[in-house]
């Protein structure tokens, strides 16, 4: 019996300002998790992933993130990835404050 695939996101972080960023179905990158395009087929999200790699001068340490659909977009599944998206963790300040 096949396994079922998590849907998955291709996540790096931005060269220069080392923001975490997100793959979107038109191929830019957006700081906005809910912009990301959900990846449902593995063959596919493997392709997406190999592109996102070869765009070193845009995007560092790009991988496969699983998410969820929610009703504003893909939602994390894990608490890692719901960390990254908020920032740093030293202070109160940038994407923390906009909570």
């Amino acid at each position: 019996m096949p396994r079922i695939y998590t849907p998955k996101v291709v996540t790096a972080n931005a060269l220069i300002e080392g923001d975490v960023i997100y793959l979107t179905a038109n191929d830019s990158w957006t700081r906005d998790l809910s912009s990301a395009e959900i990846l449902t087929d593995e063959a596919h999200a493997q392709l997406r992933l190999l592109e996102a790699d070869s765009r070193q001068d845009e995007a560092v340490g790009a991988y496969l993130a699983d998410v969820k659909p929610g009703k504003t977009g893909p939602e994390p599944t894990h608490f890692r990835e719901d960390f990254r998206r908020t920032g740093p963790s030293n202070y109160f300040h940038g994407k923390q404050a906009q909570r």
